[in-house]
């Protein structure tokens, strides 16, 4: 029996003819993935027309290879079909994008030309005809230039050739103008075409913004003025992040600081809170009330200098945004005598002079306010030293470089509150010519009246550090020469017995130092105390004998007042008797003025000075010239009553010595010192051998003048050569108070 022929021929797989296909057009199947998808759908449609029997493709079908040849030409026929329903897809949509684009270009908010490298108009959209005045048909062709104002045409030609140059986009502003409509200024951005051929244009309209500028510029010209002119500092921060943005010219001389250099600072970075913490509490308050004042603030300048600030912190809106305002007055004058008697309390803290180590205190303004026993050797070359700026002080112990970190670290201790230690400081001092090592640290303390001090710990372990270094190298020696070792026995032996004896002569010049420091302790307690019964005896005197002996006179009078008719003899005998007891009130007169003039304490230093120079002058005949400088009074009862007994015992020795006929006291004060110069042109004396003399009158004269200037801190000097007389100079720290 003949077998029929089937009605559905076999159907490749898809990827098979993908692959075929593939390789008729000369690439990979994994290259056609859209024509193997057509493929797959176009046989799809074929399969589902062969399902139906009576199709007019399934009557054809009669053979094989006819029927594969037809099933692909059926598949590339519905391929193309599809391929051409999709292309007329796209075409629509481009052509509704093309509409959408050219709506969008037509209609847009601002101004897009298109130039020639030559500045030739080729094409414009509504707004940029709208700009010009003109109709858009008579500006194509043009040259955009022409449409400038003549003074801009050549910052458009430089502006067109940059956007030629590169792909950057670049901006301008530019003035448009014409005949019949009002000038505009245009934003102007123009950026070339990557072939070259084409440069685009966008402008916009910013004729109101920069009226409006105009006018915020002529409100904040007028505002500058103000800001700019007042004599009270004024501060803008920013709420956000408490930083300063703006400080008037009285702001930047107030702190020294340029005006570049607090933009962008905190208050406590300028000194103007204590640090972070206490000025974000500030910003809390402010952020509460809108308003907060501080009394008094400390502020310190770029140079150091320390000044007392009110301030007033005030939040107002400025447009969409918060600004704070701080107006600070400068109110250092009021505030100096209350941050002086401040100071003083911390003088005196028996810790530190009971340390087992050297300990000295700067204040707030790096000023040495006090050293204890076991620091004072360190800085035995340095007079004056207590009252005096520190920056001073270690520029005479370590080089300029060491100094300058020194204070550095200082300032950053005094500022932060961050202490710091240093373990192992190694320099070669300046004053000594001796490298010292030293183990030290710095603390920021609280005073007791609220400022901040640095307080310093040091310890000298030069020897320690020596002794370590030599066993160190006897160490090596021993491990590297084993044959030596009785030999480095024996010298480490004579080293102990060596350093035993150093440390011995070491404590024994130690205790000559603390014995000579008591003993100058107990000269200066000797001589206090002396001065205390001086004022005593001489209140005693004053008060109740020279009141006592009125009274006798006043009694004596009425008596003589009473006898005098019948008792001649009596009234004679009362007036002798009035006569003196007189004698006897201007001794005891005379006595309280030696001891202490009363006129030092009520009257003050000048006029005892005055009052004692008169007698001096009449009772002697030497001629005294005196100059003396103001302000002398406000100096505290120690100083003046120094200067008053210094004056006092050298006159008195011109008077008994000198045999001079002329004497030039000068008292005057220069950067907190208060310098006394007493000079005769009497007979002149040995100084150094007098002072080395014992027993000699002049001698304890001399060395009492010089005991009360040092225990003030001062320093006293005498200079005596033959022909010239003598010349006594005293200097001491000019120290306020009572």
């Amino acid at each position: 029996m003949k077998k029929q022929p089937s009605l559905s021929p076999p159907t490749p797989p898809p990827a098979r003819v993908a692959s075929d296909e593939a390789r008729e057009i000369g690439q990979q199947p994994e290259q056609l993935p859209m024509f193997a998808e057509l493929y797959r759908r176009a046989e799809a449609q074929i399969s589902e027309a062969q399902g139906h029997p009576g199709s007019p493709l399934a009557a054809e079908a009669l053979e094989v290879d006819a029927q594969r040849l037809v099933h692909e030409l059926q598949v590339h026929q519905i391929e193309l079909q599809m391929q051409n329903a999709e292309l007329r897809e796209a075409h629509d949509h481009l052509e509704a994008s093309l509409a959408q684009f050219s709506d969008l270009y037509d209609f847009a908010p601002v101004g897009y030309f298109t130039l020639t490298p030559d500045g030739i108009i080729r094409q414009l959209n509504l707004k940029a005809a709208h700009l010009t005045g003109l109709e858009r048909a008579r500006l194509v062709g043009q040259s955009f230039g022409q449409l400038l104002a003549p003074g801009l045409r050549p910052l458009f030609r430089t502006l067109l050739k940059a956007a030629f140059e590169g792909p950057e986009q670049r901006s301008t502003e530019l003035v448009m103008q014409g005949s019949g409509r009002p000038t505009l200024t245009l934003s102007i951005k123009a950026q070339g075409s990557a072939n070259g051929k084409e440069c685009r244009i966008v402008a916009m309209d910013v004729s109101e913004r920069k009226q409006v500028e105009d006018q915020v510029r002529l409100s904040e010209l007028r505002y500058r003025r103000l800001f700019e002119a007042a004599h009270d500092g004024v501060l803008l921060l920013d709420p956000v992040t408490r930083k300063i943005t703006d400080a008037n010219p009285f702001m930047t001389q107030l702190l020294d600081f340029p005006k570049a250099e607090l933009v962008g600072k905190e208050l406590f970075e300028i000194g103007l809170l204590k640090d972070e913490a206490a000025s974000q509490e500030m910003f809390r308050e402010l952020k509460r009330k809108k308003e907060i004042r501080y009394e008094d603030l400390p502020l310190e300048s770029r140079k150091g200098q320390h000044r007392e600030v009110e301030v007033v912190a005030n939040v107002y809106e400025e447009g969409d945004q918060s600004v704070i305002q701080c107006n600070i007055r400068d109110i250092t004058a009021r505030k100096e005598a209350e941050a002086g008697l401040r100071r003083n309390q911390a003088l005196f803290v028996a810790l530190i002079d009971q340390a087992p180590y050297g300990v000295y205190v700067l204040s707030a303004d790096l000023r040495l306010l006090q050293v204890n026993r076991h620091a004072t050797p360190a800085f035995a070359k340095v007079r004056p030293l207590v009252g005096r700026h520190f920056s001073e002080v270690v520029r005479i112990l370590w080089p300029r470089r060491v100094a300058d970190q020194l204070m550095a670290l200082f300032r950053h201790t005094l500022k932060t509150g961050e202490a710091y230690q240093s373990p192992n400081f190694t320099e070669r001092r300046r004053d000594t010519g001796r490298e010292e090592i030293y183990d030290w640290q710095i603390q920021r303390v609280t005073m007791p009246a609220g400022e901040y001090a640095a307080v310093i710990y040091f310890r000298d372990i030069t020897e320690r550090r020596q002794a370590e270094e030599t066993r160190r190298r006897l160490a090596v020696v021993a491990a590297s020469n084993k044959k030596l070792e009785r030999e480095i026995l024996r010298r480490k032996a004579v080293e102990q017995s060596l350093r035993q004896s150093e440390e011995h002569q070491r404590l024994l010049l130690e205790q000559a130092r603390q014995m000579q420091a008591e003993l100058r302790t107990l000269s200066h307690q000797t001589l206090q105390v002396q001065e205390d019964e001086r004022k005593r005896i001489s209140r005693e005197l004053h008060d109740d004998i020279t009141q006592t002996l009125v009274n006798i006179n006043v009694q004596l009078e009425s008596l003589s007042q009473a006898a005098e008719i019948s008792a001649k003899e009596l009234r004679d005998k009362i007036t002798r008797t009035r006569r003196v007891v007189e004698k006897s009130v201007s001794i005891v007169h005379q006595f309280a003025q030696e001891l202490r003039p009363p006129a030092l304490d009520h009257l003050g230093l000048s006029s005892a000075l005055q009052s004692f120079m008169k007698e001096f002058m009449s009772r002697t005949g030497i001629r005294v010239q005196f100059t003396m400088f103001t302000g002398v009074e406000k100096l505290n009862s120690a100083s003046r009553t120094v200067l008053y007994r210094v004056i006092h015992s050298a006159l008195t020795n011109v008077a008994q010595h000198a045999k001079a006929s002329q004497v030039s006291v000068v008292l005057q004060k220069r950067r907190g010192i208060v310098g006394l110069q007493v000079e005769d042109d009497g007979t002149a004396f040995d100084a150094t051998r007098v002072l080395l003399r014992k027993g000699t009158r002049q001698r304890l004269g001399l060395i009492g003048m010089r005991e009360r200037v040092e225990m003030v801190g001062g320093s006293f000097d005498i200079q005596s050569t033959p022909g010239k007389g003598t010349t006594i100079r005293a200097k001491i720290p000019f120290t306020t108070g009572s």
